[in-house]
């Protein structure tokens, strides 16, 4: 294992970074790129081309402190069933954009709580998708499911519609960890729908947990691992509580002084690894982890494995379109967000035009950048020869990006010919290597921790 004291001197207990689940991060960007370019990227999909999809349902019947999504609070469905409805004309208008025989590699339904849905309301919302776009080969069909609201009969209408991965939130089942994040959820209650799932033809099963969390311990996190393990996921993904309260005003409940403090949450992180691996989890990338056999492992094992919004995928479509509110939209020309506040997503839909507000248009030179850093954080090397093949016109400007993270962190990583590979034991600093290809600028303050 490597000294801690080297990863320390690289900055793992006080820089802040991106997640790269894009590039440039979402925070770059701007009003200038609207729901014309969303429009024009979308008619420019070729015809035949593999999409997927994300649908973005932002509302909760409780409001987890620890979370920093776009989520909002709702006692009934009502606003629920207007949401879906606007749904519905949304796909009507990114579809009339789209060539007719499009294929649907990956939908992906997350909020939110998308399980507050009800079967009724499900139906409505997935028979209007598959209306309009037909499965690819290898589609899936996954959704994030919340198992203290999620009904037996709405979990029978996912599976009826074909549902093939479900992705269950846990975070952390310590009742103590629980109180202090705001969110009540009891082993038997995921156990109970774990076992429902697995009595349909689910093909994966993956649970998402996190760690820094406040009052969470060694002890604690060890039990929840081994809780979480008995449930037998075929993925787990296992992430760094952000406590970002400047941009998550909600996480202002959380008391500050039971949070691990940097040296804890690695520790943390660490134990978790030893666990999983130990248990024959193969580790993916730096948050995620999965059994042999699984898309992930497979995707990793002949460099196919991607980075997108949604963390690791082997999902290899080069257009992701989100739908609803705040939903981030990737095509090769860039990215098109919507609008974020739902009552302007509504408004924008109801009008008749895209809901695009914000993007990025891409160019050769973030193209390149997006590419080495996607590499470094799925197969933690990259190929700097391709790389300059692919962009002949930023040979130069490659070496000299490279040669500079090697001479920055001599320990870290190794530039031999080439080709340039993070160190054995040095991966938990994937995120801060990237940074140092990454040409914005931004206050570090707008990121989490690096650990």
């Amino acid at each position: 294992m490597t000294d801690f004291k080297q990863l320390s001197r690289y900055g793992i207990l006080d820089a802040k970074v991106p997640r790269y689940t894009s590039y440039p991060p979402a925070n770059h960007f701007n009003a200038q790129v609207g729901n014309a370019e969303q429009s024009d990227w979308l008619r420019a999909v070729p015809e035949g081309a593999s999409v997927s999809l994300y649908v973005h349902i932002p509302f909760c019947k409780r409001l987890c402190w620890f979370c920093a999504c776009r989520t909002q609070g709702t006692s009934t469905l009502r606003p629920v069933e207007s949401y879906v409805e606007t749904l519905l004309r949304e796909i009507d208008l990114v579809r009339a954009r789209l060539p007719q025989d499009v294929k649907l590699s990956r939908l992906h339904l997350g909020g939110g709580t998308p399980t507050i849905l009800s079967s009724a309301l499900m139906a409505l919302l997935l028979d209007k998708i598959f209306a309009n776009f037909e499965k690819g080969a290898s589609f899936e069909f996954s959704v994030e499911i919340d198992p203290t609201e999620a009904s037996p009969a709405l979990l029978d209408t996912l599976i009826i519609y074909g549902m093939n991965r479900a992705s269950i939130g846990v975070q952390d089942f310590d009742p103590r960890v629980q109180a202090a994040i705001g969110r009540m959820q009891s082993f038997q209650q995921t156990s109970d729908v774990v076992h429902h799932l697995r009595s349909g033809d689910l093909d994966s099963l993956n649970m998402d947990l996190l760690y820094g969390l406040p009052l969470q311990t060694p002890q604690s996190l060890s039990q929840t691992l081994q809780e979480v393990m008995s449930l037998q996921p075929d993925r787990l993904a296992l992430y760094g509580y952000a406590h970002v309260p400047w941009m998550s005003k909600r996480q202002v409940l959380i008391d500050e002084a039971a949070l691990p403090d940097p040296k804890m949450r690695y520790d943390l992180s660490e134990i978790a690894r030893v666990l999983l691996t130990s248990d024959g989890f193969e580790q993916i990338g730096f948050d995620h982890f999965a059994r042999p056999g699984d898309g992930l492992a497979t995707a990793k094992a002949t460099g196919h494995l991607r980075r997108n919004f949604q963390g690791y995928t082997d999902d290899t479509a080069e257009v992701l379109i989100g739908l609803g509110a705040s939903s981030i939209s990737k095509f090769p020309q860039g990215y098109s967000q919507n609008e974020s506040a739902t009552a302007k997503y509504v408004a924008a839909v109801e009008g008749q035009t895209l809901a695009g507000a914000r993007g990025y248009v891409l160019s050769d030179a973030d193209r390149w950048v997006a590419l080495a850093i996607e590499q470094l954080m799925c197969g933690f090397q990259v190929d700097i020869a391709q790389l300059q093949a692919d962009f002949p016109a930023y040979g130069p400007a490659i070496s000299t990006a490279f040669a500079q993270l090697a001479s920055a962190y001599p320990l870290g990583v190794a530039l031999t010919g080439d080709r340039l590979s993070v160190n054995p034991g040095f991966e938990p600093l994937v995120r801060i290597f990237a940074g140092q290809l990454d040409v914005f600028q931004a206050p570090q303050t707008s990121h989490s921790s690096a650990i």
